[in-house]
């Protein structure tokens, strides 16, 4: 299986709206609107092209990837820029394979060369630590909403980017509507 990850474009937005209605289509603790979400933050300043990420198999998109900008607002109002990883997703026929992993690794490195320091995210609490998300309390930040704890996540691209930070982390409004 030979799989290229690059840089998603124009051209490659509607087949990554089917593949994300497709691979979110069964899960349990989703809304079914992921792909609304992805729309909408494209056309926010909080959109970053180089961390919109398609997995190609056989020159087929398989699997899609989104970090976008973030603010976490600490306990002295300081704003500091943070990323949000939304959404992951792969079409059910590759699930299982690696492109997950392989997305969020890719995505992590580009984030990286880019100077972004921490990435959040709200999901399976069994699958994102095995990349090194720890529990969001475990830096003393909260997200603006209810979640079950086990499923708010970050991590540290560059080890101590969240240490003493407490507070709170800030979407753009994309993510309410």
């Amino acid at each position: 299986m030979k799989m290229n990850i690059r840089q998603e474009q124009l051209s490659d937005h509607t087949i990554v709206f089917q593949l994300i209605e497709k691979a979110f289509r069964d899960e349990i603790y989703s809304d079914k609107r992921e792909q609304f979400l992805v729309e909408r933050l494209r056309n926010t300043k909080e959109f970053i092209p180089e961390l919109s990420l398609v997995a190609e198999i056989n020159h087929q998109i398989a699997g899609f990837i989104l970090l976008s900008r973030i603010e976490i607002e600490n306990n002295s109002k300081e704003l500091v820029s943070s990323l949000a990883l939304a959404p992951v997703a792969v079409l059910p026929a590759f699930q299982g394979k690696g492109l997950g992993a392989a997305l969020i690794a890719k995505a992590h490195d580009t984030a990286r060369e880019l100077g972004y320091q921490s990435v959040i995210v709200l999901g399976h609490e069994k699958y994102y630590p095995k990349f090194g998300y720890q529990p969001l309390h475990h830096f003393h930040l909260s997200l603006p909403f209810d979640a079950p704890p086990e499923n708010c996540m970050a991590i540290e691209l560059v080890p101590g980017a969240l240490k003493n930070l407490a507070g709170k982390v800030v979407y753009p409004d994309a993510f309410f509507q």
